[in-house]
């Protein structure tokens, strides 16, 4: 199978580049950049190995029209936001395109105009897209062509959500507080992101509707709870990757953590990219390297508390996107993935 990369030395791109040369069903990659084009990968991205010489020629990146013409089975866009759509469009015609931007994840034009500034890139694909989250879009993954590959703050807040909202437990505004490793960012040069800026400091951003995420976990949470809505604070702290959610939810009835329990274990219990925590609160250590969400919650009065945590570069981007690319191929769904997080 011939997988294609577009928007290679991102990180989210130089890590699909890693995860493909290891995937055992992928034979060839074909690494595309805009702007490094006819560099060699491994000059780009020293810390890249390709030892089963799965990219062509002499490792060099390749530009979108080159790529386009040899047709790849698959295609991972790792571009910007409002860029991505207009570059990985074309390649629908003869290929599965997987977008890890923003630019296919929201249903409403109206909703992404709100949230982006600007009108959707490629409105008439939205209604085409696949809301790629794959333990509740399974189906729909398996016969998709565009499947739109959430982020890290969607998937660690929906993934404990969707369950507690099945279970008809939501009574009333979720309130939400993240931390987010600074590569969530991307590979972008800015003050903020600065080694002297981020060291020894952590900070809340873009608070409340303002964070342009919020709009997407609204709109997929309430597929199962209609009029939810989402009181949102993510935090930028010192770490290189992963990403800790906290989740306040109210409760809308009496419960107990066993019925809590019982909607996460239906939900998950045959997951392999789910941990199940219980009552331990989980770690990003944890989890780190990984292609896991760990889960935890805990009940305190009229209010339960989900806990989750992942690596926002593999379960919150490129791992996902691989894990997607399986269900959707037929292939295993943790092919070329590690369950185990690093030591």
């Amino acid at each position: 199978m011939i997988a294609a990369i577009l928007g290679t030395t991102g990180y989210t791109g130089m890590l699909l580049a890693r995860l493909l040369a290891d995937h055992p069903q992928v034979d060839q990659i074909l690494p595309a950049s805009s702007s490094k084009a006819g560099r060699k990968l491994s000059e780009v991205d020293p810390g890249f190995q390709d030892p089963g010489g799965k990219i062509p020629g002499d490792g060099a990146l390749l530009t979108l029209e080159f790529v386009l013409e040899r047709k790849p089975d698959v295609v991972f866009s790792a571009l910007p936001h409002l860029e991505s759509a207009r570059l990985c469009a074309p390649f629908l015609a003869d290929s599965v395109v997987i977008d890890l931007s923003a630019d296919f994840r929201l249903k409403d034009p109206q909703t992404f105009q709100a949230a982006y500034g600007t009108p959707p890139p490629r409105e008439d694909l939205l209604g085409q897209a696949v809301y790629g989250l794959p333990e509740w879009q399974a189906e729909a993954i398996r016969s998709g062509n565009l499947i739109a590959n959430p982020g890290c703050y969607p998937t660690s807040v929906l993934l404990p959500l969707l369950p507690v909202a099945d279970g008809g437990l939501i009574g009333g505004e979720i309130h939400v507080s993240s931390i987010s490793g600074i590569s969530g960012a991307g590979r972008k040069l800015k003050n903020d992101y600065l080694f002297c800026e981020r060291s020894e400091n952590a900070c809340a951003y873009a608070a409340g509707r303002r964070h342009r995420h919020v709009s997407e976990m609204e709109e997929q949470l309430r597929f199962k709870a209609p009029g939810a809505s989402i009181l949102f604070v993510p935090h930028l702290a010192p770490l290189r990757k992963g990403m800790s959610s906290t989740i306040f939810v109210p409760l809308a009835r009496p419960t107990t953590e066993a019925e809590v329990a019982g909607l996460f274990h239906s939900a998950y219990g045959g997951a392999p990219c789910i941990g199940l925590r219980a009552d331990a609160i989980p770690q990003t250590a944890e989890v780190r390297g990984s292609n896991r969400c760990d889960i935890g919650w805990q009940i305190e009065g009229e209010t339960l508390m989900l806990f989750s945590v992942l690596d926002n570069l593999m379960k919150g981007a490129s791992g996902q996107a691989v894990q997607n690319m399986n269900i959707r191929m037929g292939f295993p769904e943790t092919s070329g993935l590690s369950l185990a997080g690093e030591i």
